[in-house]
């Protein structure tokens, strides 16, 4: 063997290492059971804390609020019109799915994966900002609004987090309405925008949903526990529906590859 061949580096083929790479990326994949548990953990670990540090609710919300003038950016013009920009975008991405899901049925068509994304989505709102965060947590908790606590000159007293209360009647705090429906806009854009897309869509709506959830605490309409924990209860709704949504399928998949590897 010559002194060339020796000294001769050995490198893997680029196919040979690239299923390796492939592989690693799927090991670090977050998917839906990995997303619920961090939802899950984010819940209880933002719960204990609140409720060991009430005080940073107060502490933050007072950064928006001055004795003479209230939560001073309540009247703001640019902020009011970035709350009102949540109805239509909410809207417009609601009509999407919508029209994906008639279009299917219309033409007699088989559900297949952007009928089913289409269908998860719609759900997901109905199910996590529309019951679970509107009709069970907001009437049920009676958690008063920072604009209604004595801190920052209303008459109803503070109440922590996962504490029921009488002082809110109906449409109370706990927890954030605006921050489960920018929570279910990240989510359906995630769903529904193809994968080229992405990287771009994802981040400008994350931006925009962190912007419309924050901006009820300039307006003294949440506090910022209210906000936090709106987002993860509604991702363990979405996520739970999301493994609902799509699990028929996949057991489907995997019942008829194991029918056709069976030996004749």
């Amino acid at each position: 063997m010559s002194d060339t061949a020796l000294a001769r580096p050995v490198h893997a083929p680029p196919r040979a290492r690239a299923p390796l790479v492939r592989n690693g990326a799927r090991r670090w994949r977050l998917g839906p059971d990995e997303g619920a548990i961090l939802a899950a953990t984010a819940v209880v670990a933002l719960s204990v804390g609140f409720l060991l540090f009430p005080g940073v609710d107060i502490a933050v919300s007072r950064l928006f609020y001055r004795p003479e003038a209230g939560f001073f950016l309540g009247g703001d013009p640019v902020l009011k019109a970035l709350r009102r920009s949540s109805t239509l975008v909410i809207g417009l991405m609601l009509l999407g799915a919508l029209g994906r899901m008639l279009w299917t049925w219309g033409r007699g068509r088989p559900w297949g994966d952007a009928a089913r994304r289409a269908l998860f989505v719609v759900s997901a709102l109905a199910a996590g900002p529309g019951l679970t965060i509107n009709l069970v947590f907001k009437d049920l908790w009676g958690r008063a609004r920072p604009i209604q606590i004595e801190a920052f000159g209303g008459h109803a007293v503070f109440t922590p987090v996962w504490m029921f209360s009488d002082a809110c009647r109906a449409n109370c705090s706990f927890v954030s309405g605006e921050g489960a429906g920018a929570a279910w806009m990240v989510a359906a854009v995630l769903v529904l925008t193809p994968a080229r897309w992405r990287p771009i869509a994802v981040p400008v709506t994350l931006a925009y949903a962190v912007a419309l959830s924050m901006n009820r605490l300039a307006f003294g309409g949440h506090f910022l526990s209210d906000i936090l924990l709106s987002w993860g209860l509604t991702a363990m709704v979405m996520l739970a529906l999301h493994r609902m949504t799509f699990a028929a399928r996949s057991l489907d998949r995997r019942r008829v590859w194991r029918i056709q590897a069976l030996p004749a």
